[in-house]
């Protein structure tokens, strides 16, 4: 008896068609992910160490400073172990220096700081670092935050490094940070007194009297407790304040206003000097002590390490000075020291 034949829907069989299809096309599909596609780029090739290094320092001695800042930074992303790293972060901060990016210069310049300690050129890493915040300062009117951490800065020079050329100008920096911070409190303390708010005058004219002795607002400020204490009803502290400015500024037109208005209290004595003959003061700063003690020509002096670098080989026109950073230094290397120090920098290194 013949066995009944079993027969597929065509249902199924349609669906089972459907299938082996999507598989197929999935099957392509994903081969030719593994294709590379002729439209692809290959990456960028980053330049050799040295090039960069290189270029960055052509860059720099043509004053191409954005460009110079660039190269460095490239290179110390790309190669962090290269013999090139240490001089290019100290380049980097130069090139940001000169471009006023003070910021920019002062961070390349600690992580030089931090990994270099010992290098050769700490001293002026600490230097620059250093006039980073000194260029920054503004006129007495504004917050002085920025003289206080300068001077700090400056400081940290002179005792680390006692017996370079970079404390004897951070002395003379510090000097006018002095200064200036002193005609800030001279500022304020006008302000107070003109507000009749005596015992707040009284603060700021002490503090310059006892904190800033060495600076050209010791003999106003002397002659405003003079005025302060008199409106206190002081009179011995008036008197003897009016001493002490006697003393030690006689010729000035200071003396002359307290030796008055003494005189119209009746508090002079016999012993009381008179007013020698008046000298005009020296003039309250209103520009940065950076304005102040370079006449806009403030800039510091180029690395020592530039005079030797590049240390890998390039061509000859490539080096516009001969190689050796005299065109640099001689355009750029001004840094507010007498002028019989400057022209011996360039020829020193």
């Amino acid at each position: 008896m013949p066995q009944p034949t079993s027969r597929i829907p065509p249902r199924v069989t349609s669906r089972l068609a459907s299938a082996a299809a999507c598989g197929t096309l999935l099957f392509l599909t994903g081969c030719s992910m593994f294709k590379t596609s002729p439209a692809e780029k290959p990456a960028p090739t980053v330049s050799s160490a040295d090039e960069l290094y290189n270029n960055g320092i052509d860059a720099l001695r043509t004053q191409r400073y954005l460009s110079a800042t660039k190269q460095f930074e490239t290179l110390q992303q790309n190669y962090p172990y290269s013999g090139y790293t240490a001089n290019s972060q100290l380049m980097a901060g130069y090139a940001y220096y000169l471009q006023n990016k003070y910021p920019e210069a002062a961070q390349q310049l600690d992580r030089f700081i931090e990994l270099h300690p010992t290098s050769s050129d700490a001293a002026y890493a600490f230097y620059l670092l250093a006039l980073c915040y000194y260029e920054q300062i503004g006129d007495v009117a504004r917050d002085q935050q920025m003289t206080a951490e300068a001077m700090s800065r400056l400081q940290d020079v002179i005792a680390r490094f006692p017996q370079t050329k970079y404390a004897r100008d951070a002395q003379l920096k510090i000097d006018l940070c002095r200064d200036h911070l002193a005609g800030k409190e001279m500022l304020v303390g006008r302000y107070y007194q003109e507000q009749r708010a005596y015992q707040a005058a009284l603060g700021r004219y002490q503090r310059v009297v006892q904190d800033f002795q060495t600076t050209n607002h010791v003999p106003e400020a002397l002659q405003r407790l003079v005025e302060v204490y008199l409106n206190l009803g002081l009179t011995d502290e008036a008197r003897r304040t009016g001493g002490v400015l006697a003393y030690n500024y006689p010729d000035s037109k200071w003396y002359r206003y307290a030796y008055s208005d003494l005189k119209n209290f009746r508090l002079l004595s016999s012993k009381t000097p008179a007013p020698g003959k008046l000298i005009s003061a020296p003039a309250m700063p209103t520009q940065s002590p950076a304005q102040s003690a370079s006449h806009g020509e403030g800039r510091a002096d180029a690395p020592p390490s530039l005079s030797k670098a590049p240390i890998a080989p390039v061509s000859a026109s490539q080096l516009n000075d001969g190689g050796n950073g005299s065109e640099l230094t001689s355009n750029l290397a001004r840094t507010g020291v007498p002028a019989s120090e400057r022209g011996a920098r360039g020829s020193a290194r």
